[in-house]
């Protein structure tokens, strides 16, 4: 019998691969950023989110969305989103790693400061999950960031904190005593308001004390409430001392469900597999967390890592897009050889490789300041970078996709297959960039942390071992104590966070990458040897070297 349909020149798909060991840029940026760091973890963690098992499940989970079920049959409301059984896997497979809560634990926090770097560790971690699937990062991510704000209650925090760092994954909702493991989640904005939080309407009523200190009632709104089906959230509401934070369970001790009422679930552009709600509070029960009218300094602090953990997404999708892309031009053939083979190819799939190399070392450099909490110059660090690169890696991912996609032609803008992935990349890049303040609240809060300590001193320290390296570093180098010191205006203020994010990078890159990939980032997004989209290097690049670096095999 004769046929048309022989299929050929289609690529393998990426799986069954290990994510950790393929990826050498990340490699060296924790053997730079945390050289005693035990990477046996990591290594179990890449070969377990590279199997087709695995990426299955992401599939699952985005392909069949949370569907909220507000009433059961007889009419009783019950507020609760049912995820398909592969959104359990993946939770429980997160939680499994510790990526919502290690750095946390007991057996961790004592040591932060003397080597130990949990922070630096599970960022890395972070990233892996990233390249698989992202979306069901947020309950994660928000546990992270919660917890530590949950001690200034120390009784919520003596009977939660052990679960909020426990590696065991329960989704049933019951009270916190009767589960090996919680999750938290975040209710700050409402419809009026956004990034304003001080525009928050919620109010809270005071209704005396109890175990678990100053107990109040809320009434209002929020309308983005991410992952509903948390077992607690840190909201923000209005008290009589002002904007204030507040511990809010979604049991009661009681098993009684609090009265919070999930109004309808956010139909998102990606982020597909996490459910994002609208919710009430009709009197619902809450616990102060802190002192009243200290909500603001709360949240920013929480925002601190949240907004590392958008460095580190995006970060982790920049890598897998870039992942697909080598994969899919290795094995096409296209006018008698494989693209990646192509000169004009080469180009692309090079430049592509070093913003994702970039990336990667500017974000684990953000997770190691935050391993070094007690270190002053640290701190600057750490209050510096933090919305520089949630501000920069953010903002490049949604071009980086589309680049990479076009890498694979319109294979890579179908949805199914594992090349459908990349579509899906796509549609995830813009929620880092926009979540946890988009980007004029990072150049924003970046103004805001040249206000802190001695700056200028420290970047000049932070870019000191780059000196001499390369002309275009070191004149942008010199140039930047001077723009800090002189405090930019808001309209420069995008402009400094680009610039303070592109000399960090390079001089990330020149203590942790080989020379080829140094160079041509220097040449290219310093020296100016470089076009307006990706796939323009100058001539003298060693594409060979560069790529040879980025391939996932």
């Amino acid at each position: 019998m004769n046929t048309t349909h022989e299929v050929f020149n289609q690529p393998a798909p990426l799986v069954d691969y290990n994510l950790y060991e393929t990826n050498r840029p990340l490699q060296d940026a924790l053997r730079f950023n945390a050289p005693q760091l035990d990477t046996a973890a990591l290594q179990q963690l890449g070969v377990a989110l590279g199997t087709a098992e695995m990426q299955n499940h992401a599939r699952l989970a985005n392909v069949h969305t949370p569907q909220l079920h507000s009433h059961d049959r007889q009419g009783r409301r019950i507020d609760q989103v049912e995820f398909h059984p592969s959104y359990h896997v993946l939770m429980a497979a997160a939680v499994g790693a510790g990526l919502h809560g290690t750095p946390w634990a007991e057996s961790v926090a004592p040591t932060l400061g003397t080597g130990v770097s949990p922070h630096v560790q599970r960022a890395a971690g972070f990233m892996l999950f990233t390249e698989l699937e992202p979306s069901m990062l947020c309950p994660i991510s928000m546990s992270y960031a919660a917890t530590p704000a949950l001690r200034r209650n120390t009784a919520v925090y003596a009977d939660w904190g052990p679960k909020l760092t426990s590696r065991d994954y329960d989704p049933v909702l019951k009270p916190w005593r009767d589960k090996a493991g919680v999750t938290m989640g975040m209710g700050m904005t409402e419809k009026q308001g956004g990034s304003d939080v001080r525009a928050n309407t919620t109010q809270a009523q005071a209704d005396g004390n109890d175990a678990w200190g100053a107990r109040y009632r809320l009434t209002g709104h929020k309308w983005f409430f991410s992952a509903p089906m948390c077992d607690a959230f840190l909201v923000l509401a209005q008290a009589p001392a002002g904007l204030s934070c507040f511990f809010l369970p979604r049991v009661m001790p009681d098993g009684t469900l609090n009265a919070l009422y999930i109004q309808r679930l956010k139909d998102k552009l990606g982020n597909k597999a996490n459910a994002s709600s609208e919710v009430e509070f009709v009197q619902a029960a809450a616990w102060l967390v802190g002192e009243e009218g200290r909500g603001v300094p709360q949240i920013l602090e929480m925002g601190t890592m949240t907004r590392l953990d958008c460095a580190l997404g995006s970060s982790g999708l920049m890598r897998q897009a870039l992942a697909l892309a080598l994969n899919h031009t290795r094995q096409r053939l296209a006018f008698g050889k494989p693209l990646i083979e192509q000169e004009l190819m080469r180009n692309v799939l090079a430049d592509l490789a070093l913003e994702s190399e970039a990336a990667t070392a500017l974000s684990i450099r953000v997770a190691r300041a935050f391993d070094r909490a007690g270190d002053a110059h640290e701190q600057l660090m750490a209050r510096l970078l933090t919305p520089v690169a949630k501000f920069w890696i953010c903002k490049r991912g949604a071009g980086f996709a589309q680049e990479a996609m076009e890498c694979l032609g319109g294979n890579g803008y179908v949805e199914e297959g594992g090349e459908g992935v990349m579509a899906r990349i796509y549609r995830e890049m813009p929620v880092n960039s926009i979540w946890e303040g988009a980007g004029n609240i990072m150049a924003l809060d970046l103004l805001r942390a040249l206000r802190k300590g001695d700056v200028a001193a420290a970047l000049d320290h932070e870019l000191a071992p780059a000196r001499g390296q390369h002309a275009a570093l070191d004149r942008l180098a010199r140039s930047l104590p001077l723009r800090v010191e002189a405090m930019a205006s808001e309209t420069e203020a995008r402009r400094l966070a680009q610039d303070v994010a592109l000399a960090v990078q390079a001089a990330l890159l020149a203590q942790s990458a080989p020379a080829a990939v140094f160079a041509a980032f220097c040449d290219s997004r310093l020296g100016g040897d470089w076009g307006q989209t990706y796939g323009s290097l100058g001539r003298g690049c060693d594409f060979a070297a560069i790529l040879q670096r980025a391939l996932p095999h």
